[in-house]
């Protein structure tokens, strides 16, 4: 067998002592605060009222700088509207929602922390190891196990929380896990066969959801690799299961936002294969591949804090 790292030996660090990149004071309060003329935009909030109208699920598949920017309101007060009906996060989503609920202060600087080995190495965070894995036995995926704690729990800023919103509301959130890229894999107490199942549980959950997406709307923020391929593979096995049933997942509407500029190109035809874009999952898998056959795409060019912020406020002030 090969020799294998001694976690035992991992130094862990109270997270009073670790200086936080972001603070309470950084999320952002409700409201638009830069307004932005687009029209995709507004046709894109279209698309999301009508879907809800009809009882179509709206998903959102979303990036941890989402938390990071401070827009963590903006979604929460979104899911309570009814319009989004399912959030699902990466890893670092998890780790930051429950850094913030919990001491009200998440992410670190690598190039101050790795130098000295403590990146990522923080007592109260490695606790979500253990919340997982007393979950799991209770049959919970990842994000289900993380909210009820946070709810449950009392966290002293719950309300910030979209794991926490998600439980109260009964709304999926679910978390998608790659092993090994996230902080709290380099605990003593993870366990990897837990965080496996919590993170298939949650995919199912997922592609449960996207059998309801006829006539929805599927949002990718921010996530460049665990929301496009997350996505296509729940898909392909809606898609499997509604062709059996003499039905039909085609007519939706997705869209990304992002900052890669990419706005002055045809975002509608796939790059050829000899283009850096090619390999920009987003672009080929949302906006492209999965929308060929009756659906309608569109990419949101810009910062997170204007994007989202200039979304909701079609959704809730003009809609």
């Amino acid at each position: 067998m090969y020799r294998r790292f001694d976690v035992s030996r991992i130094k862990l660090k109270p997270l009073g002592e670790r200086k936080h990149d972001t603070l309470l004071e950084d999320i952002k309060p409700l409201g638009c605060s830069s307004p932005m003329e687009n029209a995709d935009l507004d046709k894109l909030a279209g698309h999301i009222a009508e879907a809800r109208r009809r009882g179509s699920a709206v998903i959102v598949l979303m990036g941890a700088h989402v938390i990071k920017v401070g827009m963590s309101r903006f979604i929460i007060d979104l899911m309570e509207r009814g319009f989004i009906t399912h959030l699902g996060l990466n890893g670092a989503g998890v780790i930051h929602d429950f850094e913030l609920a919990l001491v009200g202060g998440t992410s670190e600087s690598v190039q101050r922390y790795i130098s000295e080995g403590q990146f990522g190495l923080w007592q109260e965070t490695g606790r979500i190891n253990d919340i997982v894995k007393e979950g799991v036995t209770q049959g919970l995926g990842i994000g289900e196990a993380v909210g009820k704690a946070i709810y449950e729990e009392e966290f002293p800023h719950k309300d910030v929380s979209l794991l926490a919103a998600g439980y109260r509301l009964r709304v999926p959130v679910t978390a998608h896990i790659s092993i090994g890229q996230d902080i709290i894999h380099a605990h003593p107490n993870f366990d990897g066969a837990s965080f496996g199942a919590g993170s298939h549980t949650d995919f199912l959950v997922f592609a449960e959801s996207v059998r309801n997406l006829e006539g929805g709307v599927m949002l990718n923020i921010g996530t460049a690799v665990m929301g496009p391929e997350v996505y296509l593979k729940a898909l392909s096995m809606a898609r499997n299961v509604a062709h059996q049933e003499g039905k039909q997942i085609y007519r939706f509407t997705t869209a990304v936002f992002d900052m890669q500029p990419i706005k002055s190109r045809d975002y509608h035809s796939e790059p050829s294969k000899d283009q850096p874009e090619y390999y920009h999952r987003f672009w080929k898998t949302i906006l492209v591949r999965t929308v060929r056959d009756g659906g309608t795409s569109y990419y949101i060019e810009g910062d997170h804090r204007d994007t989202i912020s200039n979304l909701w406020d079609r959704l809730v002030n003009r809609a």
